[in-house]
């Protein structure tokens, strides 16, 4: 008997810092991608589950940012996200309404040439243009320079055509089984969904030279026996002393506030309270590092 499900896998793709971790926590409406302003946000390819009982179910698979690598980390990350074109069963790449179609995008198209992937374009961001038709032009000039499948404006921080965005790709996924059980919303281990709530917390508070200079790894995270409490010890990682001085802050102002905002929202992940425990360590040029980066779970062996 044919199924009438419909069920694949999803790729977000883009350059750094248009919004796709934002847009896939909107989508399965969960946070589990970090998201900040700042660039090259999420390191590692994160599996989503968003699962509709009528329909089907889409695995989201969102990349780091495609971009120029500079080191190992950054090496890492644009083969990362390169990977998924070809594993996939549609690519959403997403682009920023006030950029021109510049090196970077020409870098993605060229890789894009190379599939055979649906591609749907989303242009996300749409509510920083003061009108709506101001999207126009964005779409037109896209519209030549690769043949996409469809291609949506939307905003991803504010909900708009979103629901659009779901069903045009169920339009475009084959019939097949469910993947997950339909609870299922992440592959993500907690440990490492908490080590980036502490990273995402750390970004938000720090200033521009450090935050792509840390890691953080989460030491201890047990619950304890009898209670609804969690006890975690994590270390942020940075590559010079001069940023530890930075982490930790005036009389641990800086480490305090951190802690403070991560443990908040791994309460509402765990559903339980939670005692975190923050150190700071140096490891100089660990993002150069094949032992440091497979220590702090950037294995390439995965993507």
């Amino acid at each position: 008997m044919e199924t009438k499900f419909k069920s694949g896998f999803v790729t977000l793709i883009g350059r750094p810092n248009v919004g796709k971790s934002t847009l896939m926590n909107h989508l399965i409406g969960q946070k589990i991608a970090i998201t900040s302003n700042k660039p090259q946000t999420t390191r590692n390819r994160i599996q989503t589950v968003y699962t509709d009982p009528e329909r089907g179910q889409i695995v989201f698979v969102d990349t780091p940012g495609i971009h120029k690598a500079k080191n190992k980390l950054g090496e890492y990350m644009v083969h990362a996200a390169e990977q998924t074109l070809n594993d996939v069963d549609v690519i959403l790449w997403l682009v920023d309404p006030t950029d021109f179609i510049g090196a970077g995008e020409q870098h993605i198209i060229e890789k894009l040439k190379g599939v055979k992937t649906p591609v749907i374009l989303i242009i996300n961001k749409t509510d920083t243009l003061s009108e709506r038709e101001e999207v126009l032009p964005f779409m037109e000039k896209y519209s030549k320079v690769y043949d996409f499948a469809e291609i949506i404006p939307a905003s991803a921080l504010r909900g708009q055509n979103t629901d659009t965005i779901l069903d045009v790709i169920f339009a475009y996924l084959p019939y097949g089984p469910m993947f997950y059980d339909e609870d299922t919303v992440t592959n993500q281990p907690q440990r490492q969904i908490a080590a980036e709530l502490i990273r995402e917390k750390a970004l938000h508070a720090l200033n521009e030279e450090v935050p792509h200079g840390i890691a953080v790894s989460i030491d201890r995270m047990k619950k304890r026996s009898g209670k609804n409490l969690y006890d975690v010890d994590a270390t942020i990682i940075c590559e010079r002393e001069s940023h530890k001085g930075i982490v930790i802050g005036k009389q641990g102002s800086m480490l305090k506030k951190i802690g403070t905002n991560a443990r908040y929202e791994m309460e509402q992940l765990l559903d339980a309270k939670v005692n975190l425990k923050l150190w700071v360590k140096v490891k100089k040029d660990w993002r150069d590092s094949d032992f440091m980066l497979k220590n702090f779970g950037y294995r390439e062996e995965e993507t």
